[in-house]
């Protein structure tokens, strides 16, 4: 029998199997709210098998975009508009998730595919927060460091938006803390060079990130999961890192986060990440050995083999695909036949299935 084609299960869901989608950016979203790509997008890795589906970062607030085209939750409208793509993700048997989040310093960019440069004023652009007036790289806006009524905005959207995805029937809840955005600025040394109750030691750097969680937790259903991505490195001297990424996950645990996401890098520009097949899975086995929570993999996880030997000896729970299933939105269909795992073919599709 096939692990990666088994049942897992956190609170009251009950995922299908263990090949989930990472949240990946589309750049494709009107004033926050979703167009038909999203829904042909994402209802086509449903339609291809993956256990829970997962919409892309999405910013509870519009100073907390990344691009003009991202996808939003700060009004009841976004929720509303999201309810058509969670109900197809679900009518083929997916689990429908989505990741909320706030750019943070890395805010007000174009689309990757225009060059991602910051944006001015005149191109639409908007002023940006982070935890210091630090800068992501040259180029990029000079963050206007958090105010107390910022940070108590932050919460405060973080906790409205997670509201509305329920409202929207979202399945399972993301917080973003990875990848050099506002909640990772926080944790960082590299970012954060706050001297008051948010910034210095450990404990204080964790604080935002954790009244979030524990903002977050209340306003989700206690029956739904939430899981949380963090970038268990910064692959760069004097930034986060893995030993501190443990510490954050046992907090994230105490505060009823069911599984932690195991990504890394984004913080610096120049960071040297040495990416290969798996990278980052052996930070996702030491959280789960040393924080005793369950975890995701996710980074060049591309063949079938390798992702069920991921899951078959424990070093993760599941595996988030990103650009595998980008390249073959169909991947869990394919992988359960060479792995001779259990995978319904949509009714439309039997005809072809081998």
């Amino acid at each position: 029998m096939s692990v990666l084609f088994s049942p897992f299960r956190l609170r009251s869901q009950t995922f299908r199997n263990r090949i989930f989608v990472s949240p990946m950016c589309q750049y494709s979203s009107i004033d926050g709210f979703p167009t038909a790509w999203h829904l042909v997008h994402l209802g086509s890795r449903a339609v291809g098998g993956a256990g829970l589906v997962m919409m892309e970062a999405t910013a509870v607030s519009p100073e907390g975009r990344i691009s003009p085209g991202d996808q939003g939750l700060w009004s009841d409208a976004h929720a509303e508009a999201l309810k058509p793509i969670v109900h197809f993700i679900k009518s083929q048997g997916a689990a429908a998730a989505i990741q909320i989040a706030h750019a943070g310093r890395k805010g007000s960019t174009d689309a990757p595919w225009r060059g991602g440069h910051a944006l001015s004023p005149a191109e639409g652009g908007w002023p940006v927060l982070g935890p210091s007036p630090v800068a992501f790289a040259p180029g990029y806006p000079e963050p206007r460091p958090c105010r107390d009524e910022d940070i108590k905005r932050v919460i405060s959207d973080f906790a409205c938006a997670t509201r509305r995805a329920h409202a929207a029937g979202f399945d399972v809840l993301e917080l973003h803390m990875a990848h050099g955005y506002l909640l990772h600025e926080f944790l960082s040394p590299l970012a954060n060079r706050r001297e008051d109750r948010y910034g210095g030691s450990l404990e204080n750097r964790l604080r935002l990130p954790l009244e979030v969680t524990e903002a977050v937790r209340e306003a989700w259903p206690e029956t739904k999961p939430l899981f949380v991505r963090v970038s268990t490195t910064d692959w760069s001297d004097g930034g986060w890192d893995i030993e501190q990424s443990v510490i954050l996950a046992r907090e994230m645990k105490k505060r009823g986060v069911d599984l932690v996401d195991c990504s890394s890098g984004g913080m610096v520009a120049d960071a040297k990440i040495p990416a290969g097949p798996g990278y980052q899975t052996p930070f996702a086995t030491r959280i789960r050995a040393e924080a005793d929570i369950p975890v995701g993999a996710v980074g060049l996880i591309t063949d079938p083999l390798q992702a069920e030997q991921i899951v078959r000896t424990g070093l993760a729970d599941c595996v988030f695909l990103g650009r595998e299933l980008l390249r073959d939105p169909y991947w869990p269909l394919h992988a359960a036949r060479a792995l001779h795992g259990d995978c319904a073919w949509p009714a439309q599709y039997d005809r072809a299935r081998p």
